[in-house]
């Protein structure tokens, strides 16, 4: 069946009293992902949820939570650190302050894959504008990182239309797809599910 033959299944099954999530689950084949990085930056064509995002600045901000460099001491508490990577789930930087912020937070922010990068989180000039921007950029973005050979991704809500979420799904797959060694080949199968129920293959384009 096709995505929005999976949605219509879907939506017949038992009513939750909370907002299930949409996943998709695409299963991979034949890679290693010890020698194969799986990571990608992907721009949803609708926003599924809001992020929490903190920035690295020179100076506050009333736009974002900030964490000046005159903070940064702080965070060498070990414990500080920890809940500080927990509670955001994108963090952005000055490029003048990238240094820094690699020396500090790079080994809690590197292994959880929210190290700012050039592609999504490090902040160029220094104004209110870019900040926007980017901010922007952010809300509409999901970062995927694969650790197991199977992808999980949240690509809608409920309350979402059928049009919304496939047209995330689909920016999915083929963002994934796109940094797989050897593309379409590379996957074994693509499933999809609300929060609570049994996941649906689906044959995508």
């Amino acid at each position: 069946m096709n995505v929005k033959e999976a949605l219509v299944a879907l939506r017949k099954e038992k009513k939750r009293n909370f907002e299930q999530s949409v996943d998709l689950l695409i299963s991979l084949k034949g890679i290693d992902l010890k020698r194969d990085s799986v990571t990608a930056i992907i721009n949803l064509p609708h926003q599924v949820r809001e992020k929490r995002v903190c920035a690295f600045l020179s100076k506050k901000s009333s736009l974002v939570p900030t964490i000046t460099n005159l903070d940064f001491a702080k965070y060498k508490d070990k414990k500080e650190l920890k809940n500080l990577v927990k509670k955001y789930d994108f963090f952005i930087a000055e490029a003048k302050l990238m240094p820094q912020v690699a020396t500090v937070f790079g080994k809690a922010l590197g292994p959880t894959g929210k190290m700012p990068s050039p592609q999504l989180g490090v902040l160029m000039q220094d104004d209110e504008a870019a900040l926007k921007a980017l901010l922007a950029r952010i809300a509409q973005a999901i970062k995927i990182r694969a650790r197991e050979p199977s992808i999980k991704i949240s690509v809608g809500k409920e309350n979402m239309s059928d049009e919304q979420i496939l047209a995330n799904a689909e920016a999915v797959y083929h963002g994934v797809i796109n940094v797989l060694p050897i593309k379409k080949d590379n996957v074994r199968s693509v499933m999809l599910k609300l929060t609570m129920s049994a996941p649906l293959k689906v044959e995508m384009k």
